[in-house]
């Protein structure tokens, strides 16, 4: 791997942040010798290493899938990420200053974090929910001005959600809600977007929607994405670079094309993954399910269709951004 960071290996490269005076070479995001665990005090689990010395960096413009097995660290990695979990050890470096050092107001227009699931206690309009992102820029004013509004539509219309913008949150299903999360952090406007598992509830138009709005933000905007992921077709359709969680502690982080291939992700997942060539498009999955041995790649162009001799129907979903 040209760009290799791992565990065994690592080899951090040096980034700019964007929307800063960073001189050349300065991470947007650095992340040293972090050590992550499992549980707490008295949890029989407190011991389990989740993530050790951890050694990445991220650049402004890419975007990142943290991919693992459930319980691997991914939600607590991201978590420490954002400023609201303690990792056990190491240093988490946001624009060369320590992440703990950050004013929270300021970290909250450096940083946006759509957390995996949310509680509404109270009865609040779509439109309010995603105006509250708003606020960290109004450190003496609590009203929003044109300005918030027009960006708060603007992210709501982008969701496919602007027609819900008067409704009570709580009356709304669990892909529109996930849909006005999304809206809020996008109206957070923050160089960096964190977030743990964005296509959970959605249905697949908007899944994919999602994943190309991500991934424009990233190649146009110069926004930093990290984002957890299950559907490594999703993952690699938006993704520019992958963080694999091992589960053992260990680590692999690299670009996509380095990270995102059968033999590490086989070996991440405890699964066999193989690739599926169908025409001109190329998908990860079981090999065991493509009709013949593992490990066998070949296909055909009859995307979609029942094959002669085999009962089950093979889908794929463009999903080129």
């Amino acid at each position: 791997m040209n760009r290799r960071e791992d565990s065994r290996d690592p080899a951090p490269a040096a980034v700019q942040a964007p929307h800063t005076d960073a001189s050349p070479g300065r991470a947007l995001l650095a992340v040293r010798g972090l050590a992550l665990s499992a549980g707490g005090a008295g949890r029989h689990d407190a011991d389990r290493t989740l993530v050790r010395g951890l050694d990445w960096s991220v650049r402004a413009g890419e975007c990142w899938c943290i991919i693992g097995r459930n319980g691997a660290g991914k939600s607590t990695l991201l978590r420490a990420l954002a400023g609201v979990g303690t990792p056990q050890a190491g240093d988490i470096l946001l624009q060369d200053k320590p992440l703990r050092d950050w004013p929270l107001p300021a970290l909250a227009r450096e940083r946006a974090f759509l957390a995996q699931s949310r509680n509404d206690a109270f009865s609040y309009r779509v439109i309010d929910t995603v105006l509250m992102a708003r606020h960290p820029y109004h450190a003496n004013s609590y009203w929003e001005d044109t300005d918030d509004h027009r960006i708060a539509h603007d992210a709501l219309r982008q969701m496919d959600v602007l027609d819900l913008a008067q409704r009570d949150v709580r009356t709304l299903s669990g892909g529109e809600r996930q849909r006005v999360a999304i809206a809020a952090l996008l109206a957070q406007d923050t160089p960096l977007m964190l977030l743990d598992e964005p296509a959970t509830a959605l249905d697949l138009a908007h899944q994919v929607a999602v994943m190309r709005l991500l991934s424009r933000l990233a190649r146009e905007q110069g926004k930093c994405v990290i984002m957890v992921g299950h559907d490594l077709n999703l993952a690699a359709s938006a993704a520019t670079h992958a963080l694999l969680l091992m589960g053992d502690g260990s680590w692999r982080a690299g670009s996509a094309d380095e990270v995102l291939v059968p033999a590490l992700l086989t070996e991440c997942l405890g699964h066999p993954i193989g690739t599926v060539q169908y025409g001109a498009e190329t998908r990860l999955g079981d090999p065991r399910d493509d009709g013949g041995r593992p490990g066998d790649t070949r296909g055909d162009d009859r995307r979609g269709t029942d094959r002669r001799g085999d009962d089950r129907r093979r889908i794929f979903i463009n999903l080129e951004t």
